[in-house]
């Protein structure tokens, strides 16, 4: 059908830490790519987000820096507010669930549903935390995954292998706040009957949406399959909207029941604002001929296509999404991002350490988006892509077709004269852009649609490349006039084709030609600037990242790295007791070394000649992979053991056996005394 207008939400980032890479491209920047692109076609739309800001990650993390929720979030609420705002994600309104309205709407939303006793009750038995005396949801419940294995899996989901989880299935299940054991206790909550709902929603989806992306679909369909049970829609939690019914102390609504309400509320806000502009909210919740699309990452696919839908449909005055874009998820450096290991790409970090190369970030992250599947975001791509595509295309491109006009035009866009073959092969070729465009932009499919904005550089460029209109410029200005006309028309067609992607960029070339925000419309047309109109003196559009930058960026994560290794690294377990009488069997003695080399035909060797203090002596020591220049280790004092038997390797005689550690990454270090002293000495 026909929409009159559309709706576009975000999934709501949670406010415990900052914005990272993984959320730009997996929701903010193709949603703020679609609603500029309907902006430009002049269509009614909505753009909303907001702050997450209940839930259990958040009163964990409150206690552990020792201050209260509504702390952490108002800190981080403002600091991704702020980035967002920076980086160009032109939110309508981006508000929390903290704001008076939300909490309203999502009370007022749970006792409508529970007035029409679409909840049903269930006394179960919880995990009990003795120690700190309450029952704990399940992000508090830490344990073994039961799937890959891996220590510290949440009670929901296990961040290793990515897999929803109760905490009834983990292995040795423990309380996060006191890392004590658990007991089980009744307590009683209120729940959303999904089993109700499936008949319906396996037409809705499987027959009524086959058009949504294969991971959306099929995520579905799987659970669909498995069969759908009742969700609790309480948890026994201080920190959240309390329940609005007697007999419910201590209970909030759940976060993922909270949280999706948030988009209501959002618009109620934007609307009560700004009523000459959006109107009634219930415009663009309740009226059919409006489109509502959620742009989410996988994570949150079976919230947003199933339990939200029946949370709609059980109030039943609202409208259903009508697609769900999920992309998966980005990948940093072969690295799954984390936000517990500190392994991303920080938004604020990012504009702090690239000022005014938002949209170089904006056009890696949509040239690479994991629409289908998982995707890897490298520092190396980053920088190829800014210099060899941005910089020596689009960049290339604009500044020749200006630099040209500037010079042999006055800065005057030419007039166009007769138009050649070629000419007229290569304008067909750009304006059937708009139509690929289009139609990739209207199948969400935005890392082709960009493809085919920068496509249309290249047909600039090529144009400019095979006319040469530098070496006309001796013979025939009238032919040069006609060349740089289109040229300029092209530049003309860049600056909207790229206003959806890089509006910082799109922006500073239309100052550049001199003209304000063209209309989708007018792109393909070859008669955007006309004949005699003034451009501004040429910029540069983009400029190179050098190698200094980007090695900075590598640095940080090598250090992060490594820090995440010590964090996870557990010493070996302690040998069989000993004695001390077996200790000084051991004669371990410091010495100073003189030379040390690899081993020919070894890759693990290094042959070391020790000052020894009784005459010097040759050890064979296995580090090689670890220090990789052995003649670095020249002057350094070691601790060996003096009283080895001789033992021939590789057809040389070592005389003892040097000391040294496994580092939390592997490497051995070399033992040292911690000052200098006389080789020889016995160490004990």
């Amino acid at each position: 059908m026909a929409f009159k207008r559309t709706l576009v939400t975000s999934a709501l980032p949670y406010a415990n830490g900052p914005v990272h890479i993984g959320h730009l491209a997996g929701v903010y920047v193709p949603a703020d790519i679609y609603v500029r692109y309907l902006r430009l076609k002049k269509q009614p739309v909505m753009f909303i987000g907001g702050s997450d800001e209940h839930g259990v990650p958040i009163t964990i993390k409150a206690r552990k820096e020792g201050v209260t929720p509504q702390d952490i979030v108002d800190r981080y609420h403002t600091l991704i507010k702020d980035s967002f705002r920076e980086f160009g994600i032109s939110f309508d309104i981006y508000s929390r669930t903290t704001s008076e309205q939300h909490q309203k709407t999502a009370s007022d939303f749970f006792k409508k549903l529970y007035d029409k006793n679409e909840f049903i009750t269930q006394t179960s038995e919880q995990y009990y935390d003795e120690e700190a005396r309450q029952f704990l949801a399940d992000r508090y419940i830490v344990g073994e995954c039961p799937h890959c294995h891996a220590q510290g899996a949440y009670g929901d989901q296990c961040e290793k292998c990515g897999t929803s989880l109760s905490p009834d299935e983990l292995i040795n299940p423990q309380s996060a706040i006191s890392g004590g054991k658990l007991v089980k206790k009744e307590t009683k909550h209120w729940y959303l009957p999904l089993d109700k709902h499936e008949e319906w929603l396996r037409k809705w989806i499987l027959e009524g949406h086959k058009e949504w992306r294969p991971n959306v679909y099929g995520q579905c369909k799987s659970w669909l399959d498995l069969g759908l049970k009742p969700r609790a829609v309480s948890r026994d939690l201080d920190w959240g909207i309390p329940l609005p019914i007697e007999g419910a102390e201590g209970k909030v609504l759940y976060v993922w029941f909270d949280a999706p309400i948030g988009y209501i509320s959002n618009t109620q806000e934007a609307c009560a604002a700004q009523p000459e502009k959006y109107g009634n909210w219930e415009t663009w919740w309740k009226d059919p001929e409006t489109r509502l699309i959620h742009f989410i990452g996988k994570d949150n696919i079976v919230f947003h296509c199933i339990v939200f839908p029946a949370m709609l449909k059980a109030d039943g005055s609202y409208i259903l999404p009508d697609n769900v874009p999920s992309n998966e998820f980005l990948n940093l450096e072969g690295d799954k991002i984390s936000t517990s290991r500190n392994w991303a790409v920080w938004l604020h970090e990012y504009l702090r350490d690239f000022p005014g190369k938002q949209d170089v970030l904006r056009y890696v992250l949509t040239a690479n988006a994991p629409e289908t599947k998982d995707n890897d975001f490298t520092w190396s791509d980053f920088q190829a892509r800014n210099n060899n595509e941005l910089v020596a295309i689009f960049g290339n491109f604009i500044n020749r077709a200006m630099v040209l006009t500037h010079k042999y035009f006055d800065s005057k866009v030419p007039a166009r004269a007769a138009l050649s073959d070629y000419d007229q092969a290569t304008i067909q070729e750009f304006t059937d852009v708009k139509a690929r465009v289009e139609d990739y932009l209207n199948n969400f499919r935005f890392r082709d649609a960009q493809k085919e904005a920068m496509n249309l550089a290249r047909i600039g460029n090529k144009y400019l490349a095979d006319t040469e209109p530098w070496k006309l410029a001796k013979t025939d200005m009238e032919r040069v006039g006609t060349i740089l006309h289109l040229s300029m028309q092209i530049a003309a067609n860049l600056s909207i084709a790229f206003e959806p992607f890089l509006p910082f960029s799109a922006e500073k070339l239309r100052k550049m030609l001199n003209i304000d925000k063209a209309a989708w419309e007018e792109l393909g047309s070859i008669d955007i600037l006309p004949a005699g109109h003034s451009i501004n003196t040429p910029e540069l559009l983009f400029e190179k990242i050098d190698d200094e930058a980007i090695q900075k960026q590598l640095d940080r994560l090598a250090r992060i790295r490594k820090e995440n290794e010590m964090k996870a690294y557990k010493p070996a377990a302690v040998k069989a007791l000993t004695n001390i009488e077996e200790f000084d069997k051991a004669d371990i003695r410091v010495g100073t070394v003189l030379e040390c080399q690899k081993v020919k035909k070894s890759d693990k060797l290094l042959q070391f000649r020790i000052d020894d203090g009784m005459g010097g002596r040759t050890i064979l020591s296995g580090i090689a992979q670890s220090y990789p220049n052995p003649e670095e280790l020249v002057g350094m004092q070691i601790l060996f053991i003096a009283n080895f038997p001789p033992r021939k390797m590789m057809g040389i005689e070592s005389e003892g056996m040097i000391l040294s550690a496994v580092n939390a990454d592997g490497k051995l270090v070399l033992i040292t005394p911690s000052k200098e002293v006389r080789n020889g000495v016995s160490v004990g």
